[in-house]
């Protein structure tokens, strides 16, 4: 499995958050198991004055490391444009690196993206040198407007973040794969359950985002190995080609001594 984010090349098509683990230590476990080279982290949600950021973000570069992998800051609960441009500055001066997953909230009841600000913060920080990650809904015309920003990768919401309702309108995510090809999407919040990820692979879908389902899970390690095991399975189906629906039956058992031309189309 490769996965090319602005020219980085990943063996894993899995991309992990890490918060709302029970612990460091079983956080640390389910990264491991998952396999994720990438890992997201917030610099917004930490509390400077405890002094308690510096050490997660420290034990957070330790796992990456340790999986040679990569750290995704985001900006996690920023609302304005300005803040979330802020925020980018400030991570890559910490974190030394110009990756980004841009998130600017527009409504806190659903978490749902402000696609204005969110807009305007990504031709900002392209401007500056950022490798733009941005979080969006599952609209087409936003999607092709980031990219032609030049976000080589766009983040289109499976469903609201947390709820672990999975693909809420595979119509519109179906769609955006198909009018954008040359993009990398990643599907990112809403996914619950490994089938949900193994789906989006299945879609054409180049990389799957999550955090909730693995830190919820009663079992985050091995829910963290399922996952990646399911995104193995649905890049081989959709490497494999699935069969087009039909809208008839038919039979799957040998069709013995009846006409050849009864074969036909099966």
């Amino acid at each position: 499995m490769s996965l090319s984010i602005y020219g980085q090349q990943l063996n894993s098509r899995l991309l992990i958050g890490s918060a709302l683990y029970p612990s460091p230590e079983i956080m640390k476990k389910a990264i491991i198991a998952s396999e994720a080279q990438v890992v997201t982290l917030s610099l917004k949600r930490q509390n400077p004055q405890a002094l308690h950021g510096e050490k997660i973000w420290q034990y957070i570069q330790e796992i990456v490391q340790e999986n040679q992998g990569h750290l995704l800051p985001n900006t996690a609960g920023c609302k304005s444009a300005k803040e979330a441009v802020t925020l980018a500055k400030m991570s890559r001066e910490i974190f030394a690196t110009n990756w980004i997953k841009l998130e600017v909230i527009g409504d806190d009841y659903n978490l749902q993206p402000d696609a204005i600000e969110l807009l305007v913060a990504a031709e900002q920080l392209i401007a500056d040198g950022f490798h733009v990650l941005p979080y969006c809904t599952d609209d087409l015309v936003l999607c092709q407007r980031l990219y032609d920003l030049g976000c080589q990768v766009i983040m289109p919401w499976a469903s609201p973040i947390g709820t672990g309702k999975g693909l809420m309108n595979p119509y519109n995510l179906e769609t955006i794969r198909y009018r954008l090809p040359n993009a990398t999407l990643i599907l990112d919040a809403g996914i619950g359950k490994p089938s949900d990820a193994c789906l989006a692979l299945e879609m054409g879908y180049d990389g799957v985002l999550l955090n909730s389902a693995v830190a919820l899970a009663d079992n985050p390690e091995c829910m963290a190995k399922a996952f990646a095991l399911a995104l193995q399975a649905g890049e081989q189906a959709y490497v494999a080609g699935i069969m087009a629906e039909r809208q008839t039956a038919h039979p799957s058992t040998p069709t013995l001594d009846t006409p050849f031309w009864h074969h036909h189309g099966k």
